[in-house]
């Protein structure tokens, strides 16, 4: 299951009470790496029978004796996470399946979870998370938002151009790596792209 930490604790709880006799588990993003990792091997090894996380286990885990999932406030989430969080279970020789809770009936909620109920194929529903949710900040960490930082193009509307340009790019840089031949990018760069963008840009 997943949930934010205060009702993911509240969950765990519960269901420890109305579970008795079968081993419960909770890993959220404070607890420490040891104690995290030894509640995930523990899940891993039938020790632990039900897990509740928050988002932590969205990536990177596998589990594949996990088959259920329950995930608590879909509504709340994108199209794309929703299709993380229901990967992480179905991986082994048991079939998946994923339960989206919500309380509400927003149409564009309800048309969001209904969209990842129908199609297991992730570009197409990345697609639809990019229509819905926006760009967002290409250049740094936020996955998406109000705020787009592409003022001409549209990332859906315009992919030959942009696949054009990122071609064309590659060929500059390569050429040139410190942009000394194009003084005027060189600057266009800098004035576009600080310290912390330019820090994420190089760990990606």
């Amino acid at each position: 299951m997943r949930a934010s930490r205060s009702a993911a604790e509240a969950i765990a709880a519960e269901l420890a009470v109305a579970l008795p006799g079968i081993a419960v588990g909770l890993v959220h993003g404070r607890q420490h790496a040891a104690a995290k990792s030894a509640t995930m091997s523990a899940f891993k090894d039938g020790r632990i029978a039900v897990l509740v996380a928050t988002t932590v286990i969205e990536v990177g885990v596998d589990v594949p004796n996990a088959s259920i999932m329950v995930v608590m406030d879909a509504d709340r989430f994108g199209v794309s996470q929703l299709h993380q969080l229901r990967g992480r279970i179905g991986r082994g020789g048991h079939p998946g399946l994923c339960l989206l809770v919500t309380g509400t009936d927003a149409e564009a909620a309800t048309a969001r979870l209904d969209a990842v109920a129908a199609s297991t194929d992730g570009f197409a529903l990345a697609r639809l998370d990019l229509s819905q949710r926006r760009e967002g900040d290409i250049l740094g960490a936020a996955q998406h938002g109000r705020r787009t930082q592409l003022e001409f193009l549209h990332v859906l509307d315009d992919e030959e151009v942009i696949e054009q340009a990122r071609t064309d790019a590659f060929e500059v840089v390569d050429a040139d790596p410190d942009l000394a031949d194009h003084p005027g990018l060189a600057s266009a760069v800098r004035a576009r792209v600080d310290a912390e963008q330019a820090a994420y840009l190089e760990r990606g």
